[in-house]
């Protein structure tokens, strides 16, 4: 089998005269997760939509496993599992009564005993789904997702209203999901959650893709990204502040001199010359890339919320 899970090429879709996914090519691949990006309304749960077979593509192709989501809807089901942030679970059932439901829809379900005790489903079990905290939807909503023991997996910000030992079991999860070879497409608004658990990243905005890559290549594709911190024994004066943003753009707060749009060798040895002549004494030098936040930003013109 190909190690290609979903293949999207071309996506386009419309609603009315507004087309909201236009032209998007992307691919998830077994034992990796790719996480998309993008802000309110640019694209992403439409796409998401579009590949699960919920919606028709005005224009484009969607293959999972080398199947269309929409003409054969039957065998990409016991393919890939979904878990939407709306969960779309029926809210008078009781969380475990949704897994057994959905357990005997699949061929060789996981025993409900391996999500219900890491999740922690049994703590709530008693209770109808509407009457659930946000956070313990989100856990009975990734539970559904995984009881089919699929080998694509799309989850929709699957760590929101979780407290933090909850997400990090949902953190674990999404890692053992992918050293086992599922594929796994994971939307978030967590910027920090996409760094930590994404093989590559997928940057959506208004419709198209404008950014892809491993999080490491995406914060190093712009040389003027990097940052040179410079710790010093006391509080830069006025004058030596100047003085280092002559040589290159520069902010200080107390004992902290941030030299910015990656100076060059010559730019770095001409500072610590003005820091030695100024009678201070550097303590600490770290050259570092942007976080993926600064990325989006400067990718988007806007912070992810």
């Amino acid at each position: 089998m190909s190690s290609s899970a979903l293949t999207i090429r071309g996506l386009q879709y419309s609603y009315g005269a507004h087309r909201v996914v236009d032209g998007i090519d992307l691919t998830a691949r077994s034992g990796s997760v790719l996480g998309v990006l993008g802000p309110n309304g640019a694209g992403k749960s439409t796409t998401i939509s579009l590949a699960v077979g919920t919606r028709r593509p005005d224009a484009g192709t969607v293959e999972i496993f080398g199947h269309d989501p929409v003409r054969e809807h039957a065998t990409t089901s016991q393919l890939a599992g979904v878990m939407l942030q709306d969960g779309g679970l029926p809210m008078s059932a009781k969380p475990l009564q949704v897994l057994r439901h959905l357990s005997s829809l699949y061929e060789d379900p996981l025993p409900i005993a391996e999500l219900a005790e890491p999740l922690g489903l049994h703590e709530f079990s008693g209770r109808t789904m509407r009457r659930l905290s946000g956070g313990q939807k989100q856990r009975v909503a990734l539970a559904a997702a995984l009881i089919g023991r699929p080998r694509l997996v799309f989850l929709d910000e699957p760590s929101a209203g979780l407290d933090p030992q909850a997400r990090e079991v949902v953190h674990t999860f999404v890692r053992d999901l992918a050293d086992r070879g599922v594929a796994v497409v994971l939307t978030t608004h967590d910027l920090a959650e996409a760094e930590e658990l994404s093989d590559e990243v997928v940057v959506i905005d208004r419709g198209r893709i404008i950014a892809q890559g491993a999080p490491e290549e995406l914060r190093n594709a712009s040389a003027d990204s990097r940052t040179l911190d410079i710790r010093l024994d006391r509080p830069a004066p006025p004058e030596l502040v100047s003085r280092i943003n002559d040589i290159a753009p520069a902010s200080a707060r107390g004992s902290a001199v941030a030299v910015e749009e990656a100076p060059n060798t010559a730019q770095i040895a001409a500072v610590c010359a003005a820091i030695a002549e100024a009678g201070l004494q550097i303590t600490d030098m770290d050259m570092h890339a942007q976080s993926l936040a600064g990325v989006f930003f400067e990718l988007t013109g806007r912070p992810l919320r």
